[in-house]
């Protein structure tokens, strides 16, 4: 969305606090699944295969998803939060790198926020190797997250939610040269993501 022109990004925990914010703000494009099917009433789903080509400029997103979103929500009070998935891996990297805050907490999420995923847990695994220097060695983690269930999910026609061209999107390693940077807008009161360079 980010790299679509958005001008933001509202991330939310709950569909009724996604719903409420969409009601007074009837502007904002609404975005988001549960169990990865798109909600109900909702613009767009959670795949990035559907918006690839959709123009967002300086529009305002609310996103909710079942378990990103609820991470950054729960994260507010941290003195700083990245987004980080593999197309921003190495622009996470490089902007811990400089800054070189004392303690950096990496959290995969997996499936609900419950349940670890390989997928995550080997996006954790590259960032924190790339921050002391080591490369991982990036096809050998395709493979292991194509093995996994989680992987076999995008190829399985039974669960038509999933798109296969959402996984080797979601693996396109630095594809953007931006880190995705949540905080708390103090004249709304509302946490949101916006782009920046490392």
């Amino acid at each position: 969305m980010l790299a679509n022109g958005a001008e933001r990004i509202i991330p939310v925990g709950s569909l009724e606090e996604a719903f409420r914010l969409k009601r007074m703000n009837p502007g904002w494009v609404l975005m988001g699944e549960r169990d990865g099917w798109r909600v109900e009433g909702f613009d767009y789903g959670n795949s990035p295969y559907e918006i690839k080509d959709v123009d967002f400029t300086g529009r305002t997103v609310i996103q909710t998803t079942g378990a990103g979103t609820q991470g950054v929500v729960r994260a507010r009070w941290a003195d700083e939060i990245l987004l980080a998935s593999f197309v921003t891996a190495g622009a996470t990297i490089e902007h811990i790198r400089k800054n070189r805050p004392r303690l950096v907490s990496i959290v995969a999420m997996g499936n609900r926020g419950v349940e670890p995923s390989i997928e995550d847990e080997l996006c954790g695994d590259y960032i924190e190797t790339g921050l002391k220097g080591v490369r991982m060695d990036f096809e050998d983690v395709k493979r292991r997250i194509r093995a996994s269930p989680s992987g076999a999910k995008f190829f399985d026609p039974s669960q038509p939610q999933y798109r296969p061209e959402d996984f080797y999107m979601a693996l396109e390693l630095d594809r953007f040269d931006f880190i995705l940077k949540a905080s708390k807008d103090e004249r709304e009161g509302i946490l949101h993501v916006v782009r920046r360079p490392p």
